[in-house]
């Protein structure tokens, strides 16, 4: 990889960094808080329930989630379970399958390198790895099993393949065939119609149009041939699930009610999920002002614009859908964060070592009241976020984090001035918080968000043998760590042998107390996890009594559910 590209020495860091130093500083970055923690709800815990179930069922083609057809784009899901099986010896099997996040993740630094370099030059294209690496966005997906990694992989690809057009046609093709395919085998339709704009825009601006487009609709023709293979032996194996799958995807390019409104949702997440590389991507435009039609410039500001427009328009605002629109921004931020005058690089580094040290402050304070109880008042706190959490002292997490405090204070000591040096700190900074969390507060964390004790509850609650456990108002990533944990699985309320059962089980008001006793249903459990107080979040667990009436209808007796439709994946739904 160009990361590990050697450079002259100092005696700190070199800026901009590049070599051993920035590969290790990304790896630790990337791979720390993968592991160690339970599946988390939401889309971690449903991908990796998918994963799972490829890997003890065997269903690779068509996908299931818990024993419900869950029609998606597979390759994540392959992927996942491929390396979780292959390491399930060596982790439990949710940690490995989501270091398949952490490799998508350190393909997507390599490839806005890539493209770095052949749009700003060798010698500031470090800057947009750290730059990408640096945006809280990015933190806030990378450290999950989330299949819109892949797509964020595929679209660095892409771009690294449009920007290397002009000089090398032939590979670029071979680049951006490869990233098509992988967008649309890893998350369907969204990633390619983002990526089409992109295209025109690269052709646009092309000196040789009539070539040049002609080798990208070579490679797009190229890419058609796995994603048409994958496609027929699905419809092959099963018309249902090939109609289930196309009409998830059109449900995930529905037209928001009001475009305009949506367009501003977004602009307004990525003030924050941007950042730093938004306002670096805003110096740069007026840094370049005179020359805002160069290659280097237009491409990618066109390229952002037009991403966020396809966005706007065809899907509702998710966070880890905004994860397309970063490529483009961060290859506009690089150009200008070699460029920042004096004041701004010394204000903008100030900030970033400032920030950071008082996170990491807030962190061991934090850490000291979870697990000595001091200060009492955080302490209490602490526990009232998350009822019955007991802290304890590990060692290894102790000296861990204060390593990785004093390198942060060599480093801050040690860096020569540049004006990548506010980079390099940012992401230094940001790297430091997030290991400071993943080894100091992960076990409060990690108690406040797994599924796994209420699962065993309700699995002890169950006889050993049982007929089958009908289900209102679950929600996926429930079900996921409940099949996962426990091989436990729920039959959806709408399924004709939902009324054979002689269980339900419901979350929060979704159903009739009084209808179920009128019926003959007698509860049997109840369960929450500690922090979930309210009463929407509630599993109440019911048996059938022996007088009850066997043709009691169960969607009279929970009238009302808010059950997700399986049909729909996670990518194009909140729950």
């Amino acid at each position: 990889m160009p990361f590990l590209e050697e450079k002259p020495r100092f005696r700190g860091i070199s800026l901009p960094p590049d070599g051993w130093v920035l590969t290790a500083l990304l790896v630790i970055y990337i791979f720390t808080g993968l592991i160690g923690h339970d599946p988390w709800k939401h889309d971690d815990a449903i991908s990796i329930g998918i994963a799972h179930d490829i890997a003890r069922h065997g269903n690779w083609l068509l996908l299931q989630l818990a024993g419900r057809t869950y029609p998606d784009a597979p390759l994540y899901y392959w992927l996942a379970a491929a390396i979780g099986k292959a390491f399930s010896w060596l982790m439990p099997f949710h940690d490995a399958a989501r270091m398949t996040s952490g490799v998508f993740t350190l393909l997507s630094l390599e490839f806005i390198l890539l493209a770095a370099r052949e749009l700003h030059g060798r010698e500031h294209a470090a800057a947009a790895p750290l730059i990408l690496a640096g945006s809280i966005g990015f933190l806030f997906h990378a450290h999950e099993a989330q299949p819109m990694l892949v797509a964020l992989t595929a679209h660095t690809a892409a771009y690294w393949a449009l920007t290397l057009l002009p000089r090398q046609p032939r590979r670029a093709a071979a680049v951006f065939a490869a990233a098509f395919a992988t967008g649309f085998l890893a998350n369907g339709l969204l990633p390619v119609i983002t990526l089409l704009p992109a295209m025109a825009i690269a052709v646009w601006r092309s000196e040789n149009r009539a070539r040049h487009a002609g080798w990208l609709l070579a490679g797009v023709g190229a890419a058609a041939v796995p994603c048409a293979a994958w496609l027929l032996a699905v419809y092959t194996a099963s018309p249902g699930y090939f109609a289930s799958f196309f009409q998830a995807e059109l449900a995930t390019l529905t037209l928001p009610a009001n475009p305009a409104a949506n367009f501003l949702r977004y602009a307004n997440l990525l003030l924050w999920y941007a950042w730093p590389a938004l306002p670096l991507a805003g110096w740069s435009l007026w840094s370049k002002r005179r020359g805002l039609g160069a290659p280097a410039i237009a491409l990618p500001a066109l390229s952002f614009l037009a991403a966020l427009l396809v966005l706007a328009l065809l899907t509702s605002l998710r966070s880890a859908t905004a994860l397309l629109v970063l490529p483009p921004l961060v290859l506009l931020a690089a150009a200008g964060a070699g460029a920042l005058r004096r004041g701004a690089a010394n204000a903008f580094d100030w900030f970033g070592m400032v920030t950071f040290t008082f996170f990491a402050c807030i962190v061991w304070i934090g850490w000291s009241a979870l697990v000595f109880g001091w200060p009492e008042r955080l302490a209490r706190q602490a526990v009232r976020l998350e009822p019955g959490f007991v802290g304890t002292f590990s060692a290894p997490a102790f000296l861990f984090a204060l390593a990785c405090t004093g390198i942060w204070f060599w480093m801050i000591v040690t860096s020569p001035r540049s004006p990548m040096r506010g980079i390099m700190h940012w992401m230094a900074g940001l790297t430091l918080f997030w290991l400071l969390l993943a080894s100091l507060w992960m076990p409060w964390i990690d108690y406040g968000k797994t599924f796994r004790d209420v699962s065993a509850s309700l699995a002890k609650a169950l006889p050993v043998r049982t007929d089958c456990i009908a289900g209102a108002g679950l929600q996926l990533s429930f079900l996921a760590t409940l099949d996962y944990f426990e091989d436990i699985r729920i039959i959806p309320q709408r399924s004709e042998r939902a009324a054979a059962c002689s269980w339900l089980l419901v979350q929060g008001n979704q159903h009739n107390p009084a209808g179920l006793a009128e019926a003959g249903w007698r509860p049997a459990w109840t369960g929450n996890r500690p922090s979930d107080r309210r009463a929407d979040d509630r599993f109440h667990l019911y048996r059938r009594g022996r007088k009850a009436d066997p043709a009691s209808d169960l969607t009279d007796l929970a009238p009302v559910s808010t059950e997700p439709d399986p049909a729909i994946p996670s990518r194009a739904r909140t729950e």
